[in-house]
């Protein structure tokens, strides 16, 4: 009977069959122990030369780290540790003996592993970090269909920018035509909520941003999402609670994976609503007194993000950012015409921004004059502007990137761990 791994504690006492690969092993001359993965879990195999035939033993003593086998023995309880399991092995079969394997066990620069990212991703942190990805991008669709969210794909190939930067891709298009690699599907999620209400999408983005912080990605996944009829307060109030959902999930379901990459799990029981809510004056003053040369018009850098985070113990809103900040399509407040009905949503422990949303400006009038003061052509943009003359109605939406949560939510340093093959500034393989 061929089994996964992760099913073990149902078969103890059972004679099993897996299949995977050996990624450490030793032997003491009578007995031999493979550490094996199958993608669904780890386990050890035992296997001791009185049990086996000579020539199964002369087999297993040939096998390589990553060599890919199946393994035949019996289920049984681990010696010392509580509620894990082995493979007491009679039986090996050897679909392929690994060359030497790359990455061994000292320890390894950064660029190497990027180098080797397509063997690294073997690794238990790596595979741990993959599985939260997986877990959080779950927890998403899921709260997303739950709260009355249709999915919808929009385009990854654009005529124009959603922000008016020039940190995107261009590419020939047909008959002379030229086209951008997408940033965002924000302007035509705001196109579908006439005919959907709520609506979000989920998928590869592009910035030609010359940045190389450990917060940045040339490419990387983004979830918009977009509501008619949804306030400022109430963006933020889906935002909150979507966080509080994934934080519930992943606690409920990565265990193993929290422990294999050593998070400190209280600090994510920690996540409860509601969210503290700072206006960007408010956090403005409080790096001042930590000794930012943050100014009261500025918007908040890397270094402020962190600086603000590492005060607080779950995520905190950052609202009201000055308008010239920020972008065209952003309501301004209306007890205060230079600030923005904005927020960013910054994570704790240092790692800063994971959400950016805003009420939307919804007058056609108004969000014309928001275009040319943004130096850029009404004309460009005259379907999004058809969107202000047909219906128009006040509505929200955000934007949250993937990898800065998985990064946050994993506890890893870098945001390159947290996407399966990273394209950074200086890097576009494997």
């Amino acid at each position: 009977m061929t089994v996964r791994i992760s099913e073990f504690q149902n078969h103890v006492g059972e004679s099993v069959t897996i299949r995977g690969w050996v990624y450490n092993l030793r032997s003491s001359g009578s007995i031999a122990f493979f550490q094996l993965r199958d993608g669904f879990g780890f386990t050890q195999a035992v296997f001791s030369k009185n049990d086996v035939s000579e020539d199964m033993w002369n087999q297993i003593q040939s096998v390589t780290i990553e060599s890919s086998v199946s393994v035949t023995g019996v289920v049984t309880p681990h010696p010392k540790k509580e509620n894990v399991f082995e493979l007491q092995a009679t039986a090996v079969e050897i679909f392929q003996i690994a060359q030497e394997f790359p990455i061994g066990k000292k320890e390894h620069g950064p660029d190497f592993l990027l180098d080797n990212r397509h063997v690294w991703i073997r690794s238990q942190t790596q595979w741990a970090v993959l599985r939260v990805r997986s877990e959080i991008m779950t927890a998403i669709f899921d709260w997303m269909r739950e709260n009355g969210y249709t999915r919808l794909d929009t385009p990854i190939l654009t005529a124009n920018a959603c922000e008016g930067t020039t940190d995107l891709f261009e590419l020939p298009y047909f008959e002379e035509k030229k086209a951008y690699l997408a940033q965002t599907g924000q302007l035509y999620l705001e196109a579908a909520i006439a005919s959907l209400g709520r609506c979000y999408d989920f998928g590869p983005v592009f910035r030609a941003e010359k940045s190389k912080t450990r917060r940045h990605l040339t490419e990387f996944w983004m979830m918009d999402a977009e509501a008619a009829f949804m306030t400022h307060s109430e963006n933020m109030d889906a935002q909150e609670d979507m966080v509080c959902f994934i934080v519930r999930r992943v606690l409920e379901r990565c265990r193993q994976e929290f422990e294999i990459v050593e998070r400190d799990v209280s600090k994510l029981e920690a996540i409860q609503k509601p969210f503290p809510r700072l206006t960007h004056a408010d956090a403005v003053s409080r790096l001042q007194k930590m000794g930012s040369d943050i100014q009261e018009r500025d918007d908040l850098g890397a270094d402020d993000e962190t600086k603000l985070t590492n005060e607080f113990e779950r995520p905190i809103f950052i609202e009201k950012y000055p308008a010239e900040v920020k972008a065209f399509y952003m309501k301004r407040d209306p007890n205060d015409e230079t600030r923005c009905l904005n927020a960013d949503l910054l994570a704790p422990e240092g790692y800063g921004e994971i959400i950016g949303g805003s009420e939307r400006e919804s007058d056609l009038d108004m969000i014309t004059k928001r275009i040319i003061e943004h130096h850029l052509s009404p004309d460009v943009f005259s379907w999004y502007l058809d969107l202000r003359r047909y219906g128009s109605v006040p509505h929200s939406g955000f934007g949250l990137g993937l990898e800065r949560i998985v990064t946050w939510i994993c506890g890893r340093h870098h945001v390159r761990e947290s996407i399966p093959f990273p394209r950074l500034l200086n890097r576009l393989e494997p």
